[in-house]
């Protein structure tokens, strides 16, 4: 093989052999493997119709939103109040966590601290509004309540912690590619 059908091997290959493994699934009637490619193409779906709309809100967040005033509402300055914003962003958003970590990363390039950023992440997976509307449908008020009570400090906390852990170091968020 050459060097590039081989670049392309370890570039595609565990690709083209999930797309090998689920036509045989179809073609051999493996159930597993059917619910797989269909829980596959289900979620496929869903990012291909969720991602593009988020990135053009990203874009227009990152377009309107000056740095210097996201720095003094969520900078390393910002105290309380940065928590208080960043936990309302993260309630008030809605869509699945993987939508969560695009606007993370535009926090941090726009100069949010470390900590807001985990706090933010911390929030999106716990207190979003969409998530609590179907959580106390299901569950009742009492265990929202009860969770939202013994979650919020503890991603608080993590938040704290995890700036200071990273206060010395060489802490980046790289750019992919």
């Amino acid at each position: 093989m050459n060097s590039r059908a081989i670049g392309f091997l370890k570039k595609f290959g565990f690709f083209l052999l999930f797309a090998v493994f689920i036509a045989v699934s179809h073609i051999g009637s493996f159930a597993a493997g059917k619910e797989i490619g269909k829980n596959f193409r289900v979620f496929f779906l869903e990012m291909i119709l969720i991602l593009p709309l988020m990135f053009i809100l990203i874009g227009l967040f990152d377009v309107w939103v000056p740095r210097e005033r996201l720095m003094r509402h969520l900078g390393p300055g910002s105290g309380a109040w940065g928590i208080l914003w960043v936990v309302l962003l993260a309630m008030l958003q809605a869509g699945p966590l993987y939508g969560a970590f695009p606007v993370a990363a535009l926090l941090w390039r726009k100069g949010c601290s470390v900590r807001n950023v985990f706090i933010y992440l911390g929030a999106f997976t716990t207190i979003k509004i969409p998530m609590l509307a179907f959580e106390v449908g299901f569950l009742g008020w009492k265990f929202s309540l009860l969770r939202g009570l013994f979650s919020f400090p503890v991603f608080i906390a993590i938040g704290f912690l995890l700036a200071f852990y990273l206060k010395n170091r060489q802490f980046e968020v790289r750019e992919p590619g």
